[in-house]
């Protein structure tokens, strides 16, 4: 470890090592890159809890070319990011799609005008009518359904340590240091941050620093005397067994079932030959960093009812394995945050995500990694989701959020 370097990325799992990638792989950046990351083994990493699922079923034409963006690279992912004597990172995508169902007037407005946002960028999204809903999943009850959208390509789910340890060994190929350590302290002088302190006692310089820090952005950017909405808040998954899977018999996709969204808010997907699941809670406060109990409660009391009334095969079920993971949840708008602050512009926030880290990691990556190397947007323009909107109070509108 040297004692400066051109970037100082706080975090290391999935965008924190995405930033890294970007910037490593680009040949305009011939700059140096430490990545300060707490927990080696990310087991408390959002990253690592995650569901990682993609879709492009977004109402905001920001979100869905996020979205399109990461979909493209995950499909790309075995040979982007292939490691000299290595085997090739295998994501194991499943494009399984996902589906939304409404059943109120009001859901059924809100898919229509998403699907024409997703129809005007390209995405392979469907609008299906009740007996084209039945006769694609046999399984569904559906007769309280207006309408659902469905992807047909471009959405489904892949492997989130995967997808993390894929861009943490490419950037480290390509020149990128790690070490497992603690940032404590930001150092600040006017409107710069200059380098940070570890909790090994060690002090770094640094041309920028980025806050790649999941749900404790927060703390991270207090450090230099700065602030962002960013809170933890728990969801716990559920993984179930069927006494009689439904997968297997749609009539589109090989008959592989979709991640479906209940008009509830209850989703569920395959998961091998289980399914996982989870819902927004009824109760959703900010909890402790540390706080990953399960919510046990939930299955029972959300889960279960709805997908037992949605599909005779989710009667009988049986859960077979649970796990709580923290959203960075952004409590102005649920969005993702990326670019500088506005007066400290050397300090760039990649956070805020509020569960779609993993899908939108890769084109978030890539935006920090080229504000900081050209020092504005080369790619997809992320200006809408910056900074300066949190100072304004001015949400970003996005209504496809689960």
């Amino acid at each position: 470890m040297k004692p400066a370097y051109d970037v100082v990325i706080v975090g290391g799992a999935g965008i924190g090592s995405a930033v890294a990638y970007f910037l490593k792989a680009n040949p305009d950046f011939t700059g140096s890159v430490l990545v300060v990351e707490r927990d080696p083994t990310y087991r408390f990493a959002s990253t690592s809890l995650s569901s990682s699922s993609i879709r492009v079923q977004f109402s905001n034409p920001v979100n869905v070319r996020i979205s399109q963006f990461g979909s493209e690279f995950i499909r790309n992912f075995a040979a982007t990011m292939q490691v000299k004597d290595e085997a090739p990172p295998d994501l194991n995508f499943h494009q399984g799609g996902y589906l939304f169902l409404a059943n109120t007037p009001g859901q059924e407005q809100v898919l229509r005008e998403n699907h024409q946002v997703q129809r005007a960028c390209g995405a392979d999204v469907v609008l299906w009518d009740q007996a084209e809903l039945a006769e694609a999943f046999p399984h569904l009850n559906v007769d309280d359904i207006l309408l659902a959208s469905y992807g047909r390509s471009g959405e489904g789910w892949f492997s989130n340590t995967g997808l993390m340890n894929g861009f943490k060994a490419k950037a480290r190929e390509l020149g990128a240091e790690y070490v497992t350590d603690e940032v404590v302290a930001i150092a600040r002088q006017g409107n710069r941050v200059t380098g940070v302190t570890l909790k090994s006692g060690a002090t770094i310089a640094a041309g920028h620093i980025v806050n790649a820090s999941g749900p404790r952005a927060a703390l991270t950017a207090r450090m230099a005397g700065l602030d962002v909405p960013v809170e933890p808040r728990k969801r716990t998954l559920f993984v179930f067994d069927c006494a009689q899977t439904p997968e297997g018999s749609a009539t589109v996709n090989n008959g592989r079932l979709p991640l479906m969204i209940d008009p509830s808010g209850v989703f569920c997907r395959p998961e091998g030959r289980y399914f996982l699941s989870g819902a927004v809670p009824v109760e959703d406060p900010a909890v402790g960093w540390d706080d990953f109990e399960p919510r046990w409660e939930e299955f029972e009391d959300q889960i279960w009812p709805a997908l037992a009334a949605r599909s005779p095969g989710f009667e009988a079920i049986k859960v077979v394995n649970q796990w709580a993971g923290h959203y960075d949840f952004n409590t102005l708008d649920h969005n993702l945050i990326v670019g500088p602050h506005p007066e400290v512009r050397n300090f760039l926030y990649a956070n805020g995500y509020s569960g779609h880290g993993l899908q939108q990691g890769p084109a978030a990556g890539r935006a920090v990694s080229e504000l900081i190397t050209y020092g504005g947007f080369r790619t997809l323009d992320l200006a809408e989701v910056g900074y300066e909107r949190i100072v304004a109070n001015r949400p970003f509108l996005e209504k496809a959020v689960i």
